[in-house]
């Protein structure tokens, strides 16, 4: 596992913050909170919307039907160790 680059893990904040328009900054983000339900409070839909952001900007593949979803969207620095292992960009 790559260790979690903290300007990576900002950048990733950032764009979630930018596509799901949140009423929170970049920096207010708990790494280690969950993204989804009591954490970050996010859905399925904004998932998807993040997923798709993350794919274009770091050229990888994050598919709706992985088993590792749960794993990868469980906090953002889960998802950030994903994309500094996954990314082409």
């Amino acid at each position: 596992m790559v260790e979690n680059d903290p300007t990576l893990q900002l950048d990733i904040a950032e764009l979630m913050v930018q596509a799901l328009n949140l009423d929170t900054t970049a920096t207010d983000i708990d790494p280690d909170a969950p993204l989804y339900g009591d954490g970050l409070g996010l859905d399925s839909i904004d998932i998807l919307e993040v997923a798709l952001v993350i794919s274009k900007r770091y050229g990888l593949q994050l598919k709706a039907d992985s088993e590792d979803n749960h794993r990868i969207f469980s906090s953002l620095h889960n998802l950030t160790d994903y994309v500094a292992t996954h990314k082409t960009k």
